[in-house]
């Protein structure tokens, strides 16, 4: 393991459900239960389970987009959960994410120099901007004219593209893919792929990665978590779960999930 970049100690999401009456008790679903997990610096760390198996809770929590019930969530050593949006400013210049969908993640207005730099302005980040948002398109395989487009102008994997650029702008330590690569087609999802493994070389920053499909895990990532209704039930280096799994439920997952071969 290298040096811990983020640490979850204990951490676990309730959320209380309204009353159905002013007599009955209110619900309390646990969307995960109480969890420790540590990526190191420059890992690549897979998160897969099936739809409502707490990945998302996971990585809201992990990136301090959420508060945690119970527990605390250190990156770099410093606590980050339960603390004011202006206390871990700081934090969003480590961290860039890239969702599930490329087409609602990117505002229609913007073109995508004005996309990509986005994080460069909130972040007040000085320098050369628009160097800065040419050299990020350039290393997506994007020309220097794509600044100029709009996203309805661009395909599928083009946007896509456009939602790592702009994730990756501000040169952050972690990047956090939530399903980020589920709405393209197989073709276009292959060359994603490889693109994120070849920016992770030459870049240097630490993965985690949210998928369902455990074929995406296997090329990526170097470790796996193994998550069913808000627990993690199994943990390690990704060959050695998906060719010796030891948990029923991630047998049962090897078995039934479709893969990207």
């Amino acid at each position: 393991m290298n040096t811990p970049l983020v640490e979850l100690r204990g951490v676990a999401r309730d959320y209380r459900l309204p009353r159905a009456t002013l007599f009955t008790r209110p619900v309390v679903t646990h969307a995960l239960a109480p969890t420790s997990l540590t990526v190191g610096a420059g890992e690549a760390v897979g998160v897969i389970g099936e739809s409502g198996s707490g990945k998302s809770t996971l990585v809201r929590l992990l990136t301090a987009l959420d508060t945690p019930t119970a527990g605390e969530v250190l990156f770099q050593g410093q606590v980050v959960s339960g603390r004011s949006d202006s206390s871990v400013r700081w934090l969003r210049r480590e961290v860039g994410v890239v969702f599930q969908d490329p087409y609602a993640s990117l505002d229609p207005r913007m073109t995508v120099g004005r996309i990509v730099a986005e994080p460069l302005v909130a972040l007040g980040i000085d320098g050369d901007r628009r160097s800065r948002v040419r050299e990020m398109l350039g290393l997506l395989g994007l020309g220097a004219e794509y600044g100029d487009r709009y996203p309805h102008e661009l395909s599928g994997g083009q946007r896509q593209r456009v939602a790592i650029a702009r994730a990756l702008v501000h040169r952050p330590k972690l990047l956090v893919g939530d399903e980020p690569l589920s709405a393209l087609d197989v073709t276009v999802r292959a060359s994603i792929l490889d693109l994120i493994g070849t920016l992770k070389q030459d870049l240097g920053f630490t993965l985690v990665l949210v998928s369902h499909d455990i074929g995406v895990v296997a090329r990526l990532c170097d470790r796996v978590v193994v998550m069913t209704e808000g627990e993690v039930v199994e943990e390690g280096a990704t060959a050695e779960v998906l060719a010796a799994p030891q948990h029923p439920y991630t047998r049962r997952l090897l078995a039934s999930v479709p893969t990207l071969g």
